[in-house]
């Protein structure tokens, strides 16, 4: 496998028979919870921003290569937004003062990707349909990330109410 598979497949994850897209954003779910854990906010932040900007310009070649557009195998875009929901959710439970603040921020920021990186409502739909290229690939995960994370910072304000 090339190194541009490796990157653009998650390590491989999006090469899974089923639901690669889910496959591929839980290993990015364990992976930045590790990062967080390990190396903090920071860290994680850098490493999404790299990630986004390198699979911008690799997700350009290799459709270039291959003339498909969004194949299902790359699943970096799906790591992208779920450190985002991840990151947003986490920083917020840091602040919360309930039982399991931080494993809700865990569950809740996977879910609420997924629920938007799945729907597609409103700009993610747009962005998805209209934007071509890495650009596009990328860019409606990053979205779907940010707002999957407010969404779940809604849940856990809600949850913190009954505590």
């Amino acid at each position: 496998m090339t190194l541009q598979k490796l990157f653009l497949t998650f390590f491989g994850t999006g090469l899974s028979t089923k639901a690669p897209e889910t496959v591929g954003t839980l290993a990015a779910l364990a992976a930045g919870v590790l990062i967080l854990h390990y190396l903090g906010t920071e860290t994680l932040f850098m490493l999404t921003l790299a990630v986004t900007v390198i699979g911008i310009l690799e997700i350009n070649k290799y459709e270039d290569n291959t003339g498909i557009h969004n194949p299902q195998e790359i699943v970096i875009d799906e790591a992208a937004g779920m450190w985002l929901s991840l990151m947003i959710a986490s920083s917020v439970a840091a602040t919360m003062h309930f039982p399991y603040a931080d494993i809700s921020a865990i569950i809740l920021s996977f879910a609420s990707f997924r629920l938007f990186n799945i729907w597609k409502p409103s700009t993610i739909g747009w962005i998805d349909r209209e934007l071509k290229g890495g650009l596009g690939v990328m860019m409606d995960d990053i979205v779907a990330g940010i707002a999957g994370g407010f969404l779940a910072v809604v849940v856990m304000m809600g949850i913190e109410k009954l505590f």
